[in-house]
This record gives C-alpha cells, structure tokens and sequence, in this order.
C-alpha cells in the first residue's frame, strides 16, 4: 500500500502505524513505521494527529485466527475500529475501511453485491460486521467513508529486498510447491472463491483517498460501499491445479494434490462466486488488472 501510494503521490506526506502482531518491516523507503496499537485510543490519535484520510487496515484477519483468539479479535477488529471510527468523527477525516465476504455468510445470489443481507457464519465475519456498522454511525453528519467488501486476497509484494504476502489460500499453495510438499484442499474441494490481488486492492484504496478528498472539499459525510474483487473466481481445486502445473513448468516439480477433511464447520460452501464490481468501476474508476495465473509464476520464479 505505501509504496504505492509513494508511486502514485510522491507529494502527499504519509504516516504508517503498526503494532507488529504479523508486521515483518520496520520502514517501507523513507516512511518509517511508528510503532502504535489502534486499540490505545490516545496513542492511536496523537500518531494520526492532523490526517486528512485514514486507511484502516488493522485487523485480526482470517476465520482460524479470530476462532482461536477471540478476545484479540473483538478488541482489535471492534474497539480498535471503533476508536479509528472515533478519531475520525472528532477531526473530520476521511476513512477508508475494508470488510471481508465473510460478513455475508452465504451469499443469497450471484453476482455478489455489498446490498445482500448480512448473516456472517464465523466470529471473523461478525467482528467485521460490527466493525462495519459502527462507521455507518460514526459518519452520519460528521465525516466521509469508504467501506469495501473485498474477496480473497493474493499475491505478493516486494518492500526492499523482502517478499511480503498474504498467508491466504493461493499463497499457502505456492509456498507449499516451493517447499516441494502436497497441496491439501479441504473437501468438497469445489467451494468457489474469488481472488483479488493486493495491488490490485491497494490501487482501489488509493483511487477512495483521492474521492475522499474531494468530498472532503464539498462537506459530503457519510459512507459509501463498494465492492472489491477480481474477475476470476474458481473452485479451491481449480486454483490447486494451476499451482501445481505452474509449478511443474517453471521448477520441474511434480507436485501432489490432496483432498483432506475440512476442519472448519463454519465455512460458505457454493460452486460459484461472481462479484459485481461496477460500482467501483464507475464511481473510483477502477478495475483489477492481475490474474492468478501469471501471478502464481512470478512468484514461483
């Protein structure tokens, strides 16, 4: 995301914060890391003092992490929003939030949009759930937000002379083909999913700040919600079998696939995933341009 925001503004004057519960860098170029948790309200406000837009992207995220450390979760992914939420309703800021499909549960039709009910099946969901209702109150009348529902992300970014990922399915794949050891699918195997690459998600966020501060000029307030995702979306066994051909062509591997018991009883299990992503197309002019193919031999090589 920085250095993103680095290539795409070199001008604006950027702050990062992090706690470090999965940070892996303490600078990205020139932009230091300040080292602040967002559930302590008062260190979480003198570090943002002066912001014109927040990106919140802190949370405990993925459904196995928030079952085996509930308290964390609610205190990062509730009390945490709710004090980033807060900062922002004092001093005016703009706010960019992204929330999980899990907040869905089953989706009730296809394309997805981020108008369906909510009836999340896990406590990440509703962690995320909540975290999304309360910007919906903390902005009405007081400040710009915009709320992404936003599919499975993959891929890596490099920061220096480190690869950074994401440890969600495609990239717990291919590191698994790196390591030479079988490709475990939970069953049924034909779950779909859609897949959004992180840069295609951090230009999204970039194109929301650059709204953000035009509504910011006009006085709007309130939220916006847009939804996030890339045009592909296949079965955990589709994407399984492009990282094993991959990795067959570029490491000569011969990598194996298994179909194992699915641990998790809370888990949205459809054979199909279509997002509907106009609404970004046609209010933040953006669209994804990565695919998990090509995606899967770069970071292969």
């Amino acid at each position: 995301m920085i250095v993103e925001l680095r290539e795409t503004h070199p001008d604006w004057e950027l702050i990062a914060i992090d706690n470090m519960y999965r940070g892996q860098v303490d600078a990205i170029g020139d932009i230091e890391i300040e080292h602040v948790d967002i559930r302590n309200r008062g260190r979480l406000e003198d570090a943002l003092a002066g912001a014109d837009v927040v990106c919140h992207l802190a949370a405990l995220s993925g459904v196995d992490d928030c079952e085996e450390n509930p308290d964390l979760a609610y205190d990062v992914n509730v009390t945490g929003t709710n004090n980033v939420a807060w900062f922002c309703r004092k001093t005016g800021a703009g706010l960019v939030f992204p929330f999980s499909m899990a907040v869905l549960g089953d989706p009730e039709e296809f394309p997805i949009t981020a108008d369906q009910p909510r009836d999340p099946l896990n406590w990440y969901g509703r962690t995320k759930l909540l975290g999304e209702r309360s910007i919906q109150t903390f902005a009405d009348g007081a400040f710009p937000a915009h709320l992404f529902l936003i599919s499975n992300l993959y891929g890596e970014h490099v920061v220096g002379d480190m690869s950074i990922d994401k440890p969600t399915v495609i990239n717990f794949f291919v590191n698994r083909a790196l390591a030479d050891a079988t490709l475990t699918v939970y069953e049924p195997g034909t779950q779909a999913r859609n897949f959004v690459h992180v840069k295609d998600v951090a230009r999204a966020h970039i194109r929301s700040m650059e709204r953000l501060l035009e509504q910011l000029a006009r006085g709007e307030t309130g939220t916006e919600t847009y939804e996030i995702a890339g045009e592909e979306d296949m079965s955990v066994m589709e994407v399984a079998e492009i990282v094993r051909k991959e990795a067959e062509e570029e490491l000569g591997a011969e990598t194996d696939i298994q179909l194992v018991n699915n641990p998790r009883s809370s888990e949205t299990v459809v054979d199909q995933f279509e997002v509907d992503i106009s609404r970004a197309a046609q209010k933040l002019n953006w669209k994804p341009s990565e695919n998990i193919k090509s995606s899967v031999r770069e970071i292969l090589r």
